[in-house]
């Protein structure tokens, strides 16, 4: 058989080191139309020709760049959960910021992950009651590590009066619950305006203001939250599934 006939679908040679760039755009184009397969079907609902179909390829193949489907979601969980706790923590880690300015940055940060994948995020709603225990236990542990950074940024704030004296952990609870929104919302586009919107929306929530009294109660942390899901519901429209939940 000469070069001209072989099969477009199969994989790049194997090499030593950095995959190559097309195993890598593969592997991500396969990964994205998993979840985007899973997130509409549930995982039990998708075979793996399901995937192969979408992008293009054969089943065949296929398992050149992942063992099987249960793999392919427990990686897809995985990124899910680990990605937005280590960026979070690297922002906490920046000694040169404000908190209210790491506050921003986590917000941003975490808005741009949901807008540019919103079918993994819709995907782990739908199955995070359905995860095997050890990935359920990983992605839990993911969670609470970014209700982690935030509550210790909001801590800060609070020590250093950038931020009214409120409680931390419901202050960061509304915070993800406002921001996990947008994976059904956001129609795609602008991303970078939208997460600057949202990163101020944020901010409002715990940032100090003198002409205001101090408000330490949970209904006041929760009655600022609320403006701002408000604001969410007015752009989102109507057709709304229920929101999704938080750590």
């Amino acid at each position: 058989m000469t070069s001209s006939d072989a099969d477009p679908a199969a994989p790049a040679p194997k090499r030593r080191g950095r995959p190559s760039v097309r195993r890598e755009l593969v592997e991500r184009e396969i990964k994205e139309n998993a979840a985007r397969l899973f997130a509409e079907r549930g995982v039990a609902g998708t075979t793996l020709q399901d995937i192969a179909d979408a992008t293009g390829l054969t089943r065949q193949a296929v398992y050149h760049y992942v063992a099987n489907k249960d793999d392919l979601f427990a990686q897809l969980v995985s990124e899910i959960a680990d990605q937005p706790a280590q960026v979070l923590h690297e922002i906490n880690s920046m000694a040169d910021l404000a908190p209210i300015d790491k506050l921003r940055r986590m917000a941003h940060s975490l808005a741009v992950n949901q807008m540019t994948n919103p079918d993994r995020f819709r995907l782990m709603i739908r199955s995070e009651s359905d995860l095997p225990e050890h990935l359920a236990a990983s992605y839990s542990a993911s969670r609470r590590r970014v209700l982690k950074e935030l509550i210790e940024v909001i801590d800060a704030g609070v020590a250093d009066g950038t931020f009214r004296t409120v409680n931390a952990r419901t202050a960061a609870l509304g915070i993800i619950g406002m921001l996990n929104w947008i994976a059904w919302w956001h129609p795609g586009g602008d991303d970078q305006t939208v997460a600057d919107d949202l990163a101020e929306m944020a901010v409002r929530i715990v940032r100090s203001d003198d002409r205001e009294p101090q408000s330490p109660t949970v209904e006041g942390i929760l009655a600022n939250v609320r403006v701002e899901l408000d604001v969410i519901e007015r752009l989102a429209g109507d057709g709304r599934p229920n929101p999704p939940a938080v750590p």
